[in-house]
């Protein structure tokens, strides 16, 4: 699967992307308070970009380009110890840049980078 064109994604993120994305975020908060919900809250951060803009992970249009990531141990260290926290202040002021014209390219980045800041996942391969 390719990319969508640059239209179709603005006119996404203007029409669906700038509210879908922080409910999305808030459900994935509230399943990351519970132990049964974890892999579902972390699976739906991982998607924040796609809800965002609809933009693809590399890993799904080129599953080669996905190696490099890191071990699933470190990666769950890393979310018990920092990435439950600090996502949650990154996304909350991901939202707070996207509110502005001036903040929006920060904010938009941002969010592309939450899967990051929660748990490691390079969703850019």
């Amino acid at each position: 699967m390719s990319q969508r064109s640059f239209v179709v994604r603005a006119l996404w993120f203007v029409f669906v992307g700038w509210w879908a994305t922080p409910a999305v975020v808030n459900v994935a908060w509230f399943l990351n308070a519970t132990v049964i919900g974890i892999p579902l809250g972390v699976a739906l951060i991982n998607l924040v970009p796609t809800v965002l803009s609809l933009k693809e992970p590399k890993t799904r249009i080129d599953p080669d380009s996905g190696r490099g990531q890191r071990s699933v141990v470190v990666r769950a260290v890393y979310f018990v110890f920092v990435g439950w926290w600090l996502s949650w202040v990154w996304a909350n002021v991901a939202v707070l840049f996207t509110l502005t014209i001036v903040g929006l390219p920060v904010g938009i980045w941002m969010l592309n980078r939450l899967p990051a800041v929660t748990s490691l996942y390079r969703f850019d391969g």
